[in-house]
């Protein structure tokens, strides 16, 4: 496989998550030809985007596991990739409510766990310490972890796979992987095409044991294991600023239904646990959303039900199935009999934290096979979208003398402008959707959840793109936004 005249790039990556998206950012130090395949029509479409947006610590993980070890890197290095990536994030700590004696041991001994795998400053604390941290949160006692964070998931991915274009990688939304064939290299069919390439890095998430089966690796079986959640409006926000978790049952592949305050200021309560047969069914069912609320304000006494805006679902690509229960480790190899091809399989909960370390994990091994010289010219360095509503009022009259669309808002819920779309529109990924407008700029995330800014957010779309209504897509192929007419 060194015929390099045989192979377009040395490295295809499949899969344009969090995990996808980090690897293609790290690996482009390096004087490497690379791209990404993703089935999707954008970064961040599945597991990436639908979570608690937490930076995990790293304490709720087995001693000497690739999740441990990765996740606790993660945590305590990431302000600096914030910093590069210029995205928002908060370290906000957080606390693991407990209510009884039984509750006290197993927060002793999450400690001591935590403890072990180098997470700082982990401390057990009384009712009146949590009724500091977090004054509207019930519990008698809790485990306070203040290395613990917040972030957006779909601004981080987004700045990942931004940063890795930016230094050169190809990006091929809607090119699902349907076949790979090993010659002198590989040969990777996708329903838009062929690529070939030296190396294939398997990151595809929910399917990334059927991409392991058509390189031959037969050992893995993904078990879709759906969570849901609700949204809470910015009117909630007032009663949580850390996230509040409660003392995990492990046994069942979760961390428990927890309430996370949101880097933008709304609430998240949630995930359940539920395995499913489907690694598409994003339901939400009313059995669900009902635990939700009632286990929520065990935590939160504070719920109300004109809190509730909105509710989703995502779903973890589990190596235990629901009989082991708990937790599989993350599994990261190459083997000897499919040389040139790693899979990432398994990668759930703290695959976000854990992102950029599992990356140069990735990296350490492709260098052990061939010498990576790296770039004289990467630049590490991403600049987000302005946002306007942040600004002093100085700040906003300025703007707007300098380009009057930030004197137009198109979102009223969240103040989003103008400008702020069209600079989402203009992406570097070249990605059109109405969803990828949203998740870059929180337009239509708002109280009245698109109501007012959807159809304006289409009709800019149509000037800029120059494509008709029957064009504008919301996230997905054949996901059409408007079919037909309604008036002339």
């Amino acid at each position: 496989m060194d015929k390099k005249s045989r192979y377009t790039y040395d490295v295809i990556i499949i899969g344009a998550g969090v995990i996808g998206s980090a690897i293609a950012r790290e690996m482009a130090r390096y004087n490497l030809k690379i791209a990404v395949l993703e089935k999707e029509l954008d970064v961040c479409t599945e597991t990436s985007g639908r979570n608690s947006g937490v930076l995990h610590a790293g304490f709720n993980n087995e001693p000497g596991s690739l999740m441990a070890k990765y996740c606790v890197a993660g945590c305590l290095g990431f302000d600096k990739v914030a910093k590069e990536l210029d995205i928002p994030f908060a370290r906000t700590g957080k606390v693991v409510v407990g209510f009884d004696e039984e509750d006290k041991d197993k927060l002793i001994r999450l400690k001591e766990q935590g403890d072990r795998n180098g997470v700082p400053g982990l401390e057990i604390i009384d009712k009146e310490r949590i009724k500091e941290l977090a004054p509207h949160v019930g519990g008698e006692l809790a485990m306070y972890s203040p290395a613990t964070g917040i972030l957006n998931p779909f601004i981080y991915t987004i700045a990942l796979a931004e940063n890795a274009h930016h230094n050169g990688v190809d990006f091929f939304f809607d090119n699902e992987v349907v076949a790979i064939k090993c010659l002198e290299y590989y040969e990777i069919k996708t329903t838009q095409g062929s690529y070939d390439t030296k190396w294939v890095i398997n990151c595809a998430g929910l399917n990334a044991d059927k991409i392991a089966r058509m390189l031959g690796i037969n050992d893995y079986t993904i078990y879709p294991c759906r969570g849901e959640y609700f949204v809470l409006d910015k009117k909630a926000g007032q009663y949580l600023k850390i996230p509040a978790y409660p003392v995990p049952n492990l046994k069942l592949g979760g961390l428990g239904i927890h309430l996370t305050p949101t880097i933008d200021g709304n609430i998240l309560i949630g995930p359940s646990t539920e395995y499913i047969e489907e690694r598409d069914n994003y339901s939400s069912t009313q059995e669900i959303m009902d635990l939700l609320i009632k286990d929520g304000g065990r935590i939160l006494p504070y719920l109300k039900k004109e809190f509730f805006i909105r509710n989703f679902s995502g779903i973890r690509p589990k190596l235990a199935d629901k009989n082991v229960g708990g937790y599989a480790d993350f599994v990261i190899e190459e083997r000897e009999e499919v040389p040139f091809a790693i899979n990432l399989i398994g990668i759930e909960s703290p695959g976000l934290t854990s992102a950029i370390p599992i990356a140069k994990r990735v990296i350490e091994m492709v260098a052990q096979k061939q010498e990576l010289k790296e770039k004289q010219d990467y630049d590490p360095y991403r600049k987000g979208i302005l946002c306007f509503n942040d600004q002093t009022l100085e700040k906003k009259k300025e703007l707007i003398q300098q380009d009057p669309n930030y004197g137009e808002i198109i979102c009223r819920c969240e103040t989003i402008t103008k400008a702020e779309i069209l600079e989402a529109i203009r992406n570097p990924l070249g990605v059109d959707t109405v969803i990828g407008v949203k998740n870059r700029t929180r337009a239509m995330m708002g109280r009245c959840q698109a109501g007012y800014c959807e159809t304006r957010i289409s009709e800019i779309l149509m000037q800029e793109k120059s494509k008709k209504e029957d064009e504008i897509i919301y996230a997905r192929m054949r996901g059409n936004m408007f079919v037909g007419k309604v008036r002339d």
